[in-house]
């Protein structure tokens, strides 16, 4: 067994050798109503990295040419977090497991992180499983406490039948893809105040959004062959527009029947008015009218988001289980050098993180 960095871009059937080991790690290590990735997902995922990142693959080859493991970095490029770094997945294929791969995969993602210099990672890990005893044992610590968390669309809307009204001098605006050029801004600003948002002690500052920004993260979702709707409060004062309110829904690929909740945030001096509830109800109404295949929604939320707990609850999630972001400090001088090996095998999940009502 080698570890090799992938090409980029990668071949069609390096996708296809790739996909096999998540779709089965997934298929072994979650619940059963838990829909694993679709091939186009791991593909676009591979092809288009983040925005302001670059993206390292690293494969854990076997004798016949089949992969035993996969493991991605995420290496931030803004100036305020170069310093630091996201494991996006580590998976061992189960039939591979207990033979050291998982280890062998974490040794050379040190390598990298050294060489770009990077002197901490986090990574989100599911809690009571293998993943959890191997970045622990790896010398990772929780640094915020997570849970995903369901609601199914159509009990959601039995419930609450009624489209949402706002206060007076609030509109509703919504859009599927990138923001319109008329919002940008006002778009970008609102993005901003998930400065707010819980995070525990993660080592990474929250980026600055600007209107390139927020169309460039929108346009790398499509690029992957996703879908990506927005729904918006809009307050207008003094001839002016104020995004105070906004949900964002993903579908990594049109097919899919769990959608994943991205960002929803409201603006400080607009919070007490019920916004974050009836943008999420609203975005619900939209993505029922667009996409009538989803069933399920599905997002993150940190254990100390009390304000989107309540609205969450107000809409019928139910917790399905618990995560963290689980992090490890490397001093410069040690970061390409591991300090513990375990012999085990960790996953993580690719999640959606919710903001603040």
């Amino acid at each position: 067994m080698t570890i090799i960095r992938l090409p980029s871009p990668p071949a069609a059937a390096t996708v296809d050798t790739w996909h096999a080991v998540l779709r089965a790690a997934h298929l072994h290590d979650l619940p059963a109503d838990v829909p694993p990735p679709g091939r186009a997902q791991t593909e676009g995922k591979l092809r288009h990295p983040s925005v302001n990142t670059e993206a390292v693959h690293l494969v854990a080859v076997a004798a016949d040419g089949s992969y035993d493991g996969v493991a991605s970095l995420v290496l931030f490029l803004d100036e305020r977090n170069r310093h630091t770094a996201f494991l996006d997945m580590l998976a061992v294929h189960p039939r591979a497991r207990k033979r050291g791969i998982g280890a062998r995969l974490w040794s050379a993602v040190r390598d990298e992180l050294a060489a770009h210099r990077r002197t901490s990672v986090t990574v989100e890990v599911e809690l009571g499983g293998a993943g959890e005893a191997f970045a622990v044992g790896l010398g990772f610590t929780d640094v915020l406490s997570l849970a995903w968390y369901v609601q199914n669309t159509a009990d959601a809307l039995a419930v609450h039948p009624l489209p949402p009204r706002l206060p007076d001098g609030y509109t509703w605006a919504h859009w599927t893809g990138v923001v319109p050029d008329t919002l940008a801004a006002a778009f970008a600003e609102a993005h901003n105040a998930m400065e707010d948002a819980p995070s525990g002690d993660m080592d990474r500052a929250t980026p600055a959004w600007d209107a390139d920004r927020v169309r460039a993260a929108a346009q790398v979702i499509e690029d992957r062959g996703g879908v990506i709707l927005s729904s918006a409060v809009v307050h207008t004062a003094g001839g002016s527009d104020t995004v105070a309110a906004y949900t964002e829904l993903v579908l990594r690929d049109p097919s899919d029947v769990r959608a994943l909740q991205y960002d929803t945030v409201v603006l400080p001096a607009h919070r007490g008015r019920g916004l974050g509830r009836a943008v999420k109800r609203h975005m619900l109404t939209a993505v029922a009218s667009a996409h009538p295949s989803v069933r399920e929604i599905a997002t993150t939320v940190a254990d100390e988001n009390r304000p989107m707990l309540v609205v969450n609850q107000q809409l019928g999630y139910r917790r399905e289980r618990a995560v963290g972001y689980f992090q490890v400090v490397l001093p410069p001088e040690r970061a390409g050098r591991p300090e513990r090996q375990a012999d085990g095998d960790g996953d993580a999940a690719d999640g959606a993180d919710g903001g603040r009502a």
